[in-house]
């Protein structure tokens, strides 16, 4: 999966995180393709359908912290698998509900139970591979998970114009009970150093990690980047292809087609432009700064609705929009790597309360607007897409000031 990194690490130890997470993102960008039906069968307002597809990200989000310090003291092999099976009956629960409250439950459910799928992976390479292939290692768990959205594109718009979205869930809550049975008993019984201290213990910790100068630095920046990303192409990049560029629903599938190949690609340079300038003595924080500025500059360009090179923005945007990754070894290495856990998830935390604030404001803003006769109105995307626009400029200032802290030691 990795260059340079043993096979038998790959396979055993790397890859099935790397599928774990895989169906972690075809589950949080399914409602992207199958809002259609749910609107349909449910009778959802835009509100509605922010709120319900956001559950997935605020559960996600919520279980951030104290997962950090689960992974720490019992490794990603036991935690990891547990949390899938619980992903598996919240999907189940999904294609069984019979209305917004328990398909809101559900798929809260199903985004506790993937709130391991990147951290575990990454929980894992600080395990099993050395400090200077990690950010290598990492981009390549997050190119395997793109392929989630891949197969939440095209795949799942036949899957469930044969099927019906009711038993799509049920198939999926089949593959994701067989990859927690695949990470039990494929990945190797070495879950690192346990971590003896107590959890009150772990969480003064966690508390100290989440003071430093340089955690506030990173994480606005950082969390609304990588939220808006995640927001917007999990959920409203579909709505707004069919009401902005007025294509028909294959062609939206065919395009979040597209937009899933560009954020694989995406991920997977980024690990192999970091390495490569690494060796030359670039820090990744520079080139992920590189990268990021050119994400900006897409989102600007989606804002105004430029109808000759929005799509191309779109591919840009979400080829880059998760750059942010590449902080989460260099972090890890600044509060001590017997504290990998619980640092990568102070980040993923910050990038997932975004993530559910972004897709559930985006929807209230939608509302305020009055509706079309096939969607909703063009500019109330704009107003939407263009209040999380100015929030992420805002974050970029505060980062470019914050430069000048240089060290955030754990102590």
């Amino acid at each position: 999966m990795a260059p340079g990194i043993p096979l038998r690490i790959t396979a055993t130890a790397l890859a099935p995180f790397a599928c774990g997470y895989l169906l972690s993102y075809l589950l949080r960008a399914v409602n992207a393709v199958v809002a259609p039906d749910l609107v349909a069968d449910l009778s959802l307002t835009p509100a509605e359908l922010g709120l319900l597809t956001s559950a997935y990200l605020l559960a996600f989000a919520l279980f951030q912290l104290p997962l950090g310090i689960l992974f720490d003291r019992y490794g990603p092999r036991r935690v990891q698998s547990a949390l899938l099976a619980f992903a598996a009956a919240g999907c189940a629960l999904f294609a069984l509900a019979p209305g917004f409250l328990t398909l809101f439950i559900a798929r809260a459910i199903i985004g506790l139970g993937f709130a391991g799928g990147l951290m575990s992976g990454f929980k894992a390479t600080s395990l099993w591979v050395a400090p200077e292939r990690r950010t290598l290692a990492n981009s390549c768990i997050m190119a395997v998970g793109a392929l989630g959205i891949i197969v939440a594109t095209e795949p799942t718009q036949y899957l469930v114009s044969q099927v019906g979205w009711r038993s799509a869930f049920l198939i999926f809550a089949g593959l994701v009970f067989a990859g927690a049975c695949l990470i039990f008993l494929a990945v190797p019984r070495r879950d690192g150093e346990r971590v003896e201290a107590h959890f009150s213990e772990q969480f003064g910790q966690l508390r100290r990690i989440l003071r430093l100068p340089l955690y506030w630095r990173l994480a606005p920046f950082l969390g609304l980047t990588a939220g808006v990303q995640i927001g917007i192409q999990t959920l409203w990049a579909g709505p707004w292809l069919r009401d902005v560029l007025e294509l028909g629903r294959d062609e939206v599938a065919r395009h979040l087609l597209w937009m899933a190949v560009a954020f694989m690609v995406g991920i997977l340079s980024i690990g192999f432009v970091i390495d490569r300038l690494g060796r030359r003595g670039v820090s990744p924080l520079t080139v992920m700064l590189v990268y990021l500025l050119v994400y900006l500059a897409a989102q600007s360009v989606i804002v105004l609705r430029v109808p000759e090179v929005s799509f191309p923005a779109w591919l840009v945007l979400a080829a880059t929009g998760q750059v942010g990754i590449v902080a989460f070894p260099w972090f890890a290495a600044q509060v001590g790597n017997e504290l990998a856990g619980r640092s990568n998830a102070s980040l993923n935390f910050a990038m997932f309360v975004a993530a559910f604030i972004v897709q559930g404001v985006i929807g209230m803003i939608i509302g305020l607007f009055a509706p079309t006769a096939t969607g909703y109105a063009p500019e109330a995307y704009s107003w939407a897409f263009g209040t999380f626009f100015v929030l992420q400029l805002l974050a970029l200032g505060w980062y470019l000031w914050g430069s000048h802290i240089k060290e955030a030691r754990y102590a």
